[in-house]
């Protein structure tokens, strides 16, 4: 078969448009794959995105390798695909597509001296590539008809606390201004300084918002006026994706990150979705166990990487011993320090 492997380029609206109408008929898609992930993550967090497109002989694509090339002094460098998102990988019409985009995706990360290729998500790429199964699993399932429905499919004691938090004095409010990006960007920052984690710059979320359109948006949870709970949310094909959310410190008392999934769930199927993807989570993990009870089953996620002889894996594991350290300091920063210091890291985790 005749192929070809070009970089498309994204600046051009027709191509966009062409590609993210190939993407979004490809039953293994993710919101990932689109050419507005690519755009949107190499806005928000200045790194280089690559869209690889397989075409055959008469132009017709056939597979496509969206991948991000991060370059961070503290990590490293790595070509990601997708970059910042938990999915992606090769996206093929046909097996002998698979690697020749790999090699391809390969070759590009020597080029651009980035000595691991990693892969969430896809077929295997072949021989030469490492398999990890055993670190994230991901949580999807059919959303109820109502919110009835919804409670009795959450388990018992999950579904108690979950009438605590409908019963308290917080109110949701969803949209895409100024006033919900403050209020998201607000929550967010303090929830991940707690984990001891870096914040993404603000500008990645804005570029998401923007470049989605009416496909993503933010829901907030207020208690007396104050944001205690928010989370980004994509929307494509039917099914909502809640990928950037978190709380206050006072969320947990009031239970609002509770409140705000299940308004989540009841927001979605107003706009038709049937499905609700509760993204990754590492195995073992308090985020794991939690979105479980909420009557998820975790399916292991297949992730493939490639490295460069003798170079070491690149490692960005919070959960890694030698972190340790670093993340218990980091909880301890001001909101205000870990907020100006956080993006500069963040931007380079990919």
């Amino acid at each position: 078969m005749t192929l070809e492997i070009r970089s498309a380029d994204l600046r051009d609206p027709a191509e966009r448009r062409r590609l993210a109408g190939w993407v979004d008929a490809h039953p293994g898609a993710t919101p990932f794959h689109l050419p507005e992930w690519s755009m949107a993550v190499a806005k928000g967090c200045r790194q280089r995105s690559h869209y690889l497109v397989a075409e055959a002989a008469d132009g017709s694509v056939v597979g496509v390798l969206p991948l991000t090339a991060i370059a961070s002094p503290l990590f490293g460098r790595a070509l990601v695909s997708a970059g910042f998102g938990v999915a992606g990988g090769i996206l093929a019409l046909r097996p002998d597509v698979v690697a020749p985009l790999a090699e391809a995706g390969w070759d590009l990360a020597l080029r651009l001296r980035c000595p691991s290729l990693d892969l969430r998500g896809g077929p295997c790429p072949g021989e030469d590539w490492h398999r990890d199964d055993g670190t994230y699993v991901g949580f999807v399932r059919r959303l109820a008809a109502d919110d009835e429905a919804e409670l009795l499919v959450v388990p018992r004691k999950q579904r108690a606390e979950l009438r605590k938090a409908l019963a308290a004095d917080l109110t949701v409010e969803t949209g895409v201004d100024r006033r919900a990006r403050r209020a998201h960007y607000a929550v967010y920052s303090e929830s991940v300084r707690n984990l001891g984690t870096p914040v993404f710059p603000s500008m990645l979320f804005s570029a998401v918002l923007e470049t989605f359109g009416a496909e993503a948006n933010i829901l907030t949870v207020r208690h007396q006026g104050d944001p205690v709970a928010s989370v980004l949310s994509l929307y494509w094909r039917g099914t909502v994706y809640p990928y950037w959310g978190g709380g206050t410190a006072a969320a947990r008392a009031l239970r609002a990150n509770d409140r705000m999934y299940f308004a989540l769930m009841a927001h979605a199927r107003e706009r038709g979705c049937s499905r609700f993807d509760f993204g990754r989570s590492k195995l073992g993990t308090g985020a794991a166990a939690f979105k479980k009870n909420w009557g998820f089953t975790p399916e292991p996620l297949v992730y493939y990487s490639r490295h460069a002889e003798g170079a070491a894996p690149r490692s960005i594991n919070p959960l890694d011993p030698k972190y340790q350290r670093k993340i218990a300091a980091w909880k301890r920063l001001p909101l205000w320090a870990a907020n100006r210091i956080g993006p500069m890291i963040a931007r380079g985790l990919g």
